[in-house]
């Protein structure tokens, strides 16, 4: 029985899913299965992946069902007692499953082991660093006010947990990976392997980048997070709130410059402000008026020759409020 299974959802992936398993294959920690779901995918992923050579691969074939509905499917195939996620456009450093494995094996009282993050653009080149958020215990309050493991290929769970508590919320149209953290949280502790050892995709094309999906499903997780939350965590909420709108800020302004991504960017931060006045205080809230006001009303074509005054803006500074 392999000690870890590695789960892939992919749907229409060709342009990564080599790269993403081969970043499984080249782990120095080599006892895993991979299970490989393709969802449905309409060009060469399931080529790509079925000319890749290796007994510890699994594929399977479904109709599209989404990304969520895959990954329960690959937990209930999963042999192992520890399950990694890691979407087909992600990558891992070649020590991501031995640090991790190492960290839950040293602390058997914990659920969850999980890296720091960095971002990477579409060919693969270093973008930014992530936020590098390290907690070890009770990770259920810093959770509420932000999604600290900032994607779904980071955390190495304990497969009694996943089942514990059933898997991927799959009603969800988005958030489902702080959805899944959340409830992970409720129950078990976390521990943090303090290194950059997941590369997570930044696409014009990803989901992330449906920033009203992404709104909507991420409200909806609040939502039902903070009705279940104890009363002394309910004057939380409003920097939950605060934080999800200054994420959702600079996802709107991140990737080519739209028209559309300008006003939605505006409309995020009177939001971001009205739960955290003190934004009006800082020095990038000029930037970040400005990015959106030149997407908003300028040509692409003209921008992207000005790119010089485009650099991208980082709010990850930003993104945590400390309640006081």
């Amino acid at each position: 029985m392999p000690t870890i299974s590695v789960i892939i959802p992919a749907y229409n992936a060709e342009k990564t899913i080599q790269e993403t398993i081969e970043s499984v294959l080249n782990q120095t920690f080599q006892d895993f299965e991979l299970i490989i779901i393709n969802d449905g995918s309409t060009d060469r992923t399931l080529e790509i992946i079925s000319s890749i050579s290796d007994k510890r691969i699994t594929v399977v074939s479904h109709s599209s069902s989404g990304a969520c509905v895959s990954r329960n499917r690959g937990l209930f195939m999963a042999k192992s007692d520890y399950i990694a996620f890691l979407d087909a456009d992600d990558l891992w450093t070649p020590d991501k499953l031995e640090a991790q494995l190492q960290a839950l094996q040293t602390h058997p009282e914990v659920g969850v082991a999980y890296s720091w993050s960095d971002c990477i653009d579409e060919s693969s080149r270093f973008l930014r660093r992530g936020g590098h958020i390290t907690v070890n215990g009770d990770a259920y309050t810093k959770l509420l006010m932000m999604d600290i493991l900032e994607n779904g290929s980071n955390p190495l769970i304990r497969r009694q947990a996943l089942l514990d508590i059933n898997g991927f919320d799959e009603t969800l149209t988005a958030g489902q990976d702080w959805d899944l953290y959340l409830r992970l949280a409720r129950r078990y502790h976390f521990v943090t392997v303090p290194r950059s050892q997941v590369l997570y995709r930044i696409s014009d094309h990803s989901l992330s980048s449906n920033v009203f999906k992404l709104e909507a499903g991420c409200l909806q997780v609040l939502e039902r997070t903070y009705h279940q939350a104890p009363e002394s965590l309910q004057h939380l909420k409003q920097y939950s709130l605060g934080n999800l709108y200054k994420y959702l800020t600079f996802k709107a302004l991140q990737g080519s410059p739209e028209r559309g991504k300008g006003a939605a960017a505006l409309q995020f931060l009177f939001q971001a402000i009205r739960y955290d006045p003190a934004l009006l205080m800082k020095k990038v809230i000029i930037k970040i008026v400005f990015q959106a006001v030149l997407i908003s009303f300028f040509p692409s074509d003209w921008i992207n020759k000005k790119s010089k005054l485009l650099n991208p803006v980082t709010l990850l500074g930003y993104i945590q409020i400390n309640p006081s």
